[in-house]
């Protein structure tokens, strides 16, 4: 959102607005501003989470040190995905379709975490979600994206290319 508020800042002669037409300055602000929120939010989401009572149960096995983890907050991938979200939502440019794809996987894992724990704290399952259910839900995701980058490369007359950061190459592989 704040790329396109200061792009138009920039077409308007705003002075120093053009630096968000820029990643590297983009990615650096989504950095800090990630930090920031994890650890200004997550230590009123830990705390709420704590008065709430919404912990895991230990089971007695006897183990050194096991029952300091009695109580311990569960559900902190809360914390996780909104200082994921959050950044991305303010400064990544929303036309882009890589972005949307990360956006929709954080929330689709999110909510598979969410719900794992969910039957952990609430229905006192120990197991959680069934690990079947759980791939279920990754594969859909899997096949969602790949669907997704097929399309938006084969309608764009794109090939798929890898780039390893190491080599600085491009390395082609035309799908026929």
């Amino acid at each position: 959102m704040l790329y396109y508020l200061f792009e138009h800042l920039d077409k308007m002669g705003f002075a120093g607005a053009g630096v968000f037409k820029y990643i590297s300055f983009r990615a650096s602000l989504a950095g800090i501003l990630s930090l920031l929120l994890a650890l200004i939010a997550g230590k009123s989401i830990i705390g709420w989470l704590q008065r709430q009572q919404i912990g895991e149960t230990i089971r007695e096995l006897g183990l050194e040190g096991q029952m300091q983890k009695k109580g311990t907050p569960t559900m902190g991938g809360i914390i996780i995905i909104l200082s994921i979200i959050a950044p991305t939502l303010l400064l990544a440019r929303l036309d882009n379709i890589y972005v949307i794809v990360m956006i929709i996987s954080t929330i689709w894992m999110g909510v598979i975490g969410g719900i794992d724990d969910y039957i952990k704290v609430f229905k006192k399952d120990k197991e959680g979600m069934k690990a079947t259910t759980k791939l279920i839900g990754q594969l859909m995701l899997g096949a969602l994206i790949a669907i997704t980058i097929d399309h938006t490369h084969s309608s764009n007359n794109l090939e798929l290319t890898t780039n390893l950061p190491i080599t600085k190459n491009i390395l082609n592989y035309i799908v026929s």
